[in-house]
């Protein structure tokens, strides 16, 4: 497997090498590739918008290693940044082989590859691939998009955006219900992120606020989900919107954590930080035209 390149892997996940990791030989010990293999391997449940904790609730099965194999072709040293690649490259009944590649800029180091076996958790006894899964694997190593957005009213998207936002506003930040639902929800527009099962992974509305004026509000992306984008695409999407339906500058209340996020997507602060809810806000907007 030696003639593996690059761009063979749909997913990359890049990693710097740690002085823990390295031996005596000063080059890395040898069991680390499978550490860095499992967490790219992470890293691309992750880019499939599957949040892995989540596969035995939502696909009666879980994943378990039957056999991996490591060939060395060359050695990572302390403060090299590694990229790993991982590729699905064969779906059986009830086991899935993956391909890994470990990459220095362009010289591959280390090739891997994993058999999985989908397995009742209780027996761990083997079970078929669901097709669901099945289908998002083969999807995505196409290059097909892992994710759905759709923008729509409360009626239709309101329990998917509740349950994102009950997850990070109620559960991870302690925010007393009352002061995430009120009646904008039911004026407002949504938009949601959905993966291929259909789980809801970010959302955020759209409130009307004056003439030419709106506000962007309870943007929300689970947990395991962040730093994937999906947080941009919900601000894209109503942002879109706004534009389109008129309006010329859009508001929101930034936590004070976020805001390098807005300032990426063209916000500005207004104002000094204040306390929202226990937790530092400060006032940001944007002019917007056609997007």
């Amino acid at each position: 497997m030696t003639d593996l390149t690059r761009n063979r892997f749909r997913l990359i996940h890049r990693l710097r090498v740690r002085w823990a990791e390295v031996d005596l030989q000063r080059i890395v010990f040898n069991p680390h590739y499978l550490t860095y293999i499992d967490t790219a391997f992470t890293e691309y449940w992750r880019a499939m918008a599957i949040p892995y904790e989540s596969i035995p609730a939502q696909l009666g099965g879980d994943l378990y290693v039957k056999k991996s194999t490591l060939e060395y072709h060359g050695s990572a040293r302390l403060d090299d940044l590694l990229d790993v690649g991982i590729q699905c490259g064969r779906i059986g009944n009830s086991s899935m082989l993956f391909h890994a590649g470990i990459f220095r800029d362009d010289r591959l180091l280390v090739t891997g590859e994993l058999v999985y076996v989908f397995a009742d958790p209780a027996t761990q006894t083997s079970r078929p691939v669901p097709e669901a899964l099945r289908e998002m694997l083969q999807s995505y190593e196409a290059g097909a998009s892992p994710i759905e957005v759709r923008v729509g009213n409360w009626a239709d998207l309101g329990a998917q955006a509740s349950a994102v936002r009950r997850e990070v506003f109620i559960e991870e930040m302690g925010i007393d219900h009352a002061l995430d639902a009120d009646a904008d929800d039911e004026t407002a527009v949504h938009a949601l992120v959905r993966n291929r099962m259909g789980q809801p992974m970010a959302t955020a509305r759209l409130v009307q606020e004056g003439p030419e004026l709106a506000r962007i509000a309870r943007v929300a992306v689970s947990r395991t989900m962040r730093s994937t984008g999906f947080g941009r695409i919900v601000m894209q999407a109503l942002m879109q919107l706004a534009a389109e339906r008129g309006d010329t500058r859009v508001l929101l209340q930034s936590q004070c954590s976020a805001e390098g996020f807005y300032t990426r997507l063209g916000f500005n602060p207004i104002g000094e930080p204040y306390d929202e809810a226990g937790v530092p806000h400060i006032d940001m907007a944007r002019r917007i035209g056609a997007l």
